[in-house]
């Protein structure tokens, strides 16, 4: 039975929180991007997260309730229409005067992108949290 290690688990959430906020961000800078290298508008990212079991983190009894690691598994694109938008002036503007624009909501991304950042933050907290223990226990043990 391997030892769990909570530091191992935070710091896996702190990257998938950190993969979080750059898509989000990175969805947020191109919320106006009409025109990529590929073609169209910008499509909005998504992250795709999943909880992966820590094998051996507990006896056979509990492995229901066993802990898993959160990991990106991978970052995917929105397929949804594009918003389109009526500016016959516009560079991009198809025959009908008519602008593709991403399918981006700004409040929405806003709000992810908060979550996702005091996220990260929670996950330090965590981390430091579970040092300061660690360090504690370690000078009990010593004392013994």
């Amino acid at each position: 039975m391997s030892q769990l290690n909570p530091i191992e688990i935070l710091a896996h959430g702190m990257a998938a929180a950190r993969t979080r906020v750059n898509t989000y961000a990175s969805n947020l800078a191109n919320a106006e991007t009409t025109r990529t290298p590929q073609g169209g508008p910008y499509k909005r990212k998504d992250v795709v997260q999943v909880a992966k079991p820590i094998p051996g983190s507990f006896s056979s009894a509990l492995d229901k309730l066993s802990m898993q690691k959160p990991v990106v598994d991978r970052v995917v694109e929105d397929q949804a229409a594009p918003r389109m938008v009526h500016q016959p002036g516009h560079p991009d503007a198809d025959k009908n005067g008519f602008v593709s624009y991403p399918n981006i909501n700004v409040v929405q991304t806003m709000t992810d992108l908060l979550t996702a950042s005091r996220l990260y933050q929670a996950n330090v907290t965590a981390v430091e949290t579970a040092r300061t223990l660690q360090s504690e226990a370690s000078k009990i043990l010593t004392q013994a």
